[in-house]
């Protein structure tokens, strides 16, 4: 609980949707924002990834749910909730272990701007009565757990708790184009100590595999969360096994951080966690500004740091040394366009001691969370 405050990732979540566009998507975003057409276009827009979209499946025990790509800063995939089944969109966010939607409880604006699932017409529905909330760093959310049959990209899992919204304080929910939030972290890091839904999922022996692995493309479509098993077809080379080193977020030890085969962060080694629900790449301020002047960024607007975009090909590689293996980040992969004149830095200050290898990071290595073994792999994305 004393994480509570970036459980969810909201607080990297909500200034690089808000703030910080990233590479894919700016020249529309930014045509949007040119002619005052970016707030009804982010209110009104939603994307239709209805089953017609899924892949047949070869076994049902390994399941692909496509992702949907908004702007690179979030990917979100549909689940179904109740008999007859309710559809959502919902961010797998490996930051986080609880799921919520928004619900019929709940008036707020938020709510009324999406889907809002209504336990009178589940057949399958339980009510617990029991209230829950979090609370993270752009607002609030309260809720009450129920249980019901919940179906993700075929795999069905009976009986699972959940939140449903009461309450959704504040306008960060309104805008964006997802429902909700489906935690894919530990167990120990969920509110009100709900099992998580690949907890359920592997105790009821629905997956072939307790793993499950993550592709996030560029544009608009090909990104894909697998349940069950591992894609080869969306990475090359090696996959490298890192050991979790606490089991609550994916976290995993980084030996240093280098710029030009010099440690200028996390030169003694630190904790990282792998989080599919944060845009960027964020560590401690200090850290950070090291990083931001080693590759020449300067301070910009709302603590984002400028990059002069004719530049990339003089600026140097990020390389993250994790298990001994190095990762590098090269400067297309880290800068940020927002247009041809207009570049940022995709490494953002977080508060706490944590690094959080976000979007920016997971979309050059493809990602297995791996629970059998407590291990995280990285591999290089395709």
């Amino acid at each position: 609980m004393k994480y509570l405050a970036i459980l969810f990732a909201i607080v990297a979540l909500s200034e690089s949707i808000i703030r910080i566009p990233l590479q894919r998507g700016k020249k529309g975003r930014n045509t949007l924002k040119e002619n005052g057409l970016l707030d009804s276009f982010l209110k009104e827009h939603r994307y239709d990834i209805g089953s017609k979209y899924r892949p047949m499946l070869e076994a049902a025990e390994v399941a692909g749910e496509p992702l949907m790509n908004y702007l690179d800063t979030e990917y979100y995939g549909t689940i179904n909730i109740g008999t007859p089944p309710q559809a959502f969109t919902v961010v797998f966010d490996t930051g986080s272990s609880n799921l919520w939607v928004p619900s019929t409880y709940c008036s707020d604006a938020p709510c009324q701007n999406h889907p809002r699932f209504d336990p009178s017409q589940s057949s399958t529905f339980e009510n617990t009565q029991q209230t829950m909330s979090i609370q993270y760093g752009t607002g609030s959310m309260q809720g009450i757990l129920g249980y019901d049959t919940l179906t993700v990209t075929g795999i069905t899992v009976p009986k699972q708790e959940f939140a449903l919204s009461s309450s959704e304080p504040g306008v960060f929910f309104t805008y964006v184009p997802f429902d909700g939030i489906l935690g894919l972290g530990y167990p120990s890091i969920a509110v009100s100590d709900v099992t998580p839904v690949f907890d359920n999922m592997m105790n009821e022996g629905l997956v072939q595999e307790n793993l499950f692995s993550v592709y996030l493309g560029r544009g608009g479509t090909g990104s894909i969360i697998t349940f069950g098993g591992i894609d080869e077809s969306y990475y090359t080379g090696s996959i490298n096994w890192i050991p979790v080193t606490e089991q609550g977020y994916w976290q995993i030890e980084l030996d240093s951080i280098l710029v030009n085969g010099e440690a200028i962060a996390c030169s003694d080694g630190c904790q990282a966690i792998v989080d599919t629900g944060t845009s960027l790449v964020a560590g401690p301020p200090s850290d950070i500004s090291n990083l931001q002047n080693a590759i020449g960024a300067t301070p910009g607007q709302y603590g984002q740091y400028d990059i002069n975009c004719g530049n990339l090909g003089n600026m140097p590689d990020v390389v993250f040394v994790i298990n001994g293996i190095q990762f590098p980040l090269t400067p297309t992969a880290y800068t940020l366009e927002e247009s041809q004149e207009e570049c940022h830095s995709g490494f953002q200050n977080m508060s706490g001691y944590l690094w959080i290898l976000g979007d920016v990071f997971i979309r050059e290595y493809y990602s297995i969370f791996d629970r059998a073994n407590n291990q995280v792999g990285l591999a290089k994305a395709v």
